[in-house]
């Protein structure tokens, strides 16, 4: 399989579990343990990281939406307030989950020429697939090295790397005919459950 076709599909499905609610993205957060040690970890070493948006979605979801209240008192959120800060919360755990599948489960000089190749359509709107890929591979770097928050100074005092070429190459390959056709059939399931989420 091509990684395009890959990344294409996660797309895809990324898109559909944010329309997930209830029972089906209970059931979908139960599935996230099988997904490899690997990938479980950095879930949540990622869930972690953003627990500060985790809360803040929570408070502002929860207190936010008009409803009964969930208890007595002037200070009580609503009950539909908190099932919608559930709901909104497992969608962004889910989607944490994707990115730590993706990056687990796809090198990443496969997610660089998957990149290239979905850019490559926008090169006429100005987009340039070489810089962006460029800039993608830097990003990941950057985010893999960097250092806790309380270790901000290690930052300042790391030595300035410019000014030193590298060079990277991007072994693409053709589409075999499977990819359109899986891309196609994961759309189009896709499309009818979304049609039918509406």
């Amino acid at each position: 399989m091509h990684p395009t076709t890959r990344l294409v599909v996660w797309l895809l499905l990324l898109l559909a579990s944010q329309c997930l609610d209830g029972e089906q993205l209970l059931a979908a957060l139960l599935v996230l343990p099988f997904l490899g040690p690997a990938a479980l970890r950095r879930a949540l070493r990622l869930a972690w990281r953003t627990r500060w948006l985790f809360l803040s979605l929570f408070v502002i979801v929860a207190w936010g939406a008009a409803g009964e209240p969930a208890w007595g008192g002037a200070l009580a959120p609503t009950r539909e307030g908190l099932l919608a800060a559930a709901t909104h919360g497992g969608r962004l755990l889910l989607a944490l989950s994707a990115v730590a599948v993706l990056v687990e489960w796809m090198p990443v000089p496969e997610l660089l020429v998957a990149t290239h190749r979905l850019l490559q359509p926008l090169r006429r709107c100005g987009v340039d697939p070489d810089r962006s890929v460029v800039r993608l591979l830097l990003v990941m770097r950057h985010i893999e090295t960097l250092p806790r928050p309380r270790d901000w100074r290690i930052m300042l005092k790391a030595p300035n790397t410019g000014g030193e070429g590298e060079v990277f190459e991007l072994a693409d390959r053709p589409f075999s005919w499977s990819d359109p056709a899986l891309i196609l059939l994961v759309a189009g399931v896709v499309g009818a459950f979304l049609l039918r989420q509406a």
